[in-house]
């Protein structure tokens, strides 16, 4: 497959999302923008958000972890489903009840300014970062296999990558992203099943052949007991897969500004539950593509890709769907998956990080209403340039698998969040709000440490996605150590 048909397959992709844009982003304002207009149907919500939770990493990175990992991802996959719940019951009647654009406002009517900013400036780090890892591994797909034959730099594969979002997001905002976001879960799921379907058929198999065959039980391990040292250890998993989702889902503003463009906290309920099973039947195929994949490898002599020295993982399936000789066919599904999976997650990223700058610092509503669009405009410009940024420095720094990378990174800074919420929630106590800042960072600090000397300190204990609790547990005890002294139970 040539580096122009690659394109022009991206290029007719985009093409329908700028359609899309078009007619969503007609009379757009920034209740448009913000907020679709409350007029989000739920199921389109819900169907939408699979590719939105999935993104790139998942399309790319997930089958790429099985040959170290087998199958302990769905471990966390199952703690999902338990995070949504929590999300469901406890989180989306709060932000129905009080109204807000933004999730972080809860924090300012519970404590305060300084808590409202902590809040939000955690989100934009958590954000900017988790975004620009899902994008950077997109456009080293596409610098790996489309720019580096026209001697194109990264640089401007990024620039190129980052412009194509902006471009169909401008005008339209969270509207557009709920309407593209169930087109590109469409081709993302298609271009899953159909792959598989290939690879199969290359192998001569069918499905009950795959799953009673020896080397898929060598790859297929999903429970793992045998040592709590261990990170990948049952419970760990578990327990840091539903605080993952919490935090990354509940307490995230790119996530929750979909579900709150829905009529109701009741069909923003629906929504929520419907995606945390659904995820789990889609990320177990994920899983049975990646082990097919080094299976088929294997049987054909396909060697992982290296690159500057490193072998990785997540360029396998790209390596097999465009040179392993099995056809055009794979290989544009694979692009229009890989595209849609990225875009569907980096897109409504960048419009939250758009929104949460302009209602969390800004206070872009307390404006003159001429003056809002415009600035919402320059926001959206100026979040694109930093995430091109951040993307380009990973080039030159990121050296593990993306999906333990992305996770990892959520640890640190979805702990302070997580703390934040759970105080404010199952406490009634008022807190010095001055002083709020200093606790999160400690609590990151701390973390970080923690989890570098706790095998030192405790017999080779390893964290695993449970310093995310750890972390969240921190901030509440230092919030507790601000509470007021006349405060009540």
């Amino acid at each position: 497959m040539t580096p122009i048909f690659i394109l022009s397959l991206i290029a007719a992709y985009f093409s329908l999302l700028l359609i899309i844009a078009y007619f969503t982003g007609k009379n757009s304002t920034n209740e448009t923008f913000f907020k679709a207009n409350k007029k989000s149907p739920w199921y389109l919500v819900a169907f939408g958000m699979i590719g939105a939770s999935l993104s790139g990493v998942t399309f790319i990175s997930v089958p790429g972890w099985v040959q170290s990992s087998q199958f302990s991802y769905m471990q966390i996959v199952f703690g999902y489903l338990f995070g949504y719940l929590v999300i469901a019951y406890v989180l989306i009647p709060i932000y129905y009840n009080l109204k807000v654009t933004s999730i972080y406002e809860y924090l300012k009517h519970r404590f305060g300014t300084t808590s409202h900013k902590t809040g939000a400036f955690f989100f934009f780090v958590s954000r900017v970062l988790g975004s620009a890892f899902r994008l950077f591994l997109v456009a080293s797909v596409l610098q790996y296999f489309i720019f580096d034959s026209w001697k194109v730099p990264f640089e401007i594969t990024v620039i190129f990558s980052i412009l194509l979002i902006w471009i169909y997001t401008f005008r339209g905002g969270i509207k557009t992203i709920v309407w593209t976001d169930t087109l590109q879960t469409v081709f993302m799921l298609t271009a899953l099943f159909a792959t598989i379907a290939i690879i199969l058929s290359k192998l001569d198999w069918t499905i009950a052949d795959l799953f009673t065959s020896t080397e898929f039980k060598n790859y297929s391990k999903i429970l793992f007991f045998d040592n709590f040292l261990d990170s990948k250890h049952f419970v760990k998993s578990f327990l840091g897969g539903m605080f993952i989702a919490i935090a990354m889902t509940g307490l995230d503003q790119d996530m929750m500004q979909k579900n709150l463009t829905c009529k109701s906290a009741k069909e923003s309920q629906w929504n929520v539950i419907t995606l945390g099973i659904v995820l789990i039947v889609v990320n177990f195929v994920f899983l049975m593509l990646g082990a097919l994949l080094f299976i088929y490898s294997e049987k054909f002599g396909i060697a992982v890709p290296i690159v500057d020295g490193s072998i990785k993982t997540d360029l396998l399936f790209p390596e097999i769907a465009l040179n392993s000789g099995l056809g055009n066919a794979i290989g544009i599904f694979f692009i229009i998956g890989l595209i849609a999976a990225a875009y569907s997650s980096a897109d409504s990223a960048l419009t939250a990080l758009t929104t949460s700058f302009c209602i969390d610092f800004l206070d872009i509503e307390r404006k003159e209403l001429h003056k809002q669009e415009s600035l919402r405009k320059k926001v959206h410009v100026g979040i694109s340039i930093l995430l091109i940024l951040v993307i380009i420095v990973f080039r030159y720094v990121l050296e593990e698998n993306v999906i333990s990378s992305v996770l990892q990174v959520a640890s640190y800074t979805y702990g302070p969040l997580l703390g934040l919420f759970a105080f404010g929630i199952f406490t009634k106590h008022k807190i010095n709000d001055t002083y709020v800042w200093v606790i999160a960072v400690a609590s990151v600090v701390i973390s970080y440490y923690l989890n570098i000397y706790t095998p030192k300190l405790f017999n080779g204990y390893i964290f695993g996605y449970e310093l995310l609790i750890a972390n969240g547990l921190i901030t509440y005890i230092g919030l507790y150590l601000l509470k007021k002294s006349t405060s009540k139970e």
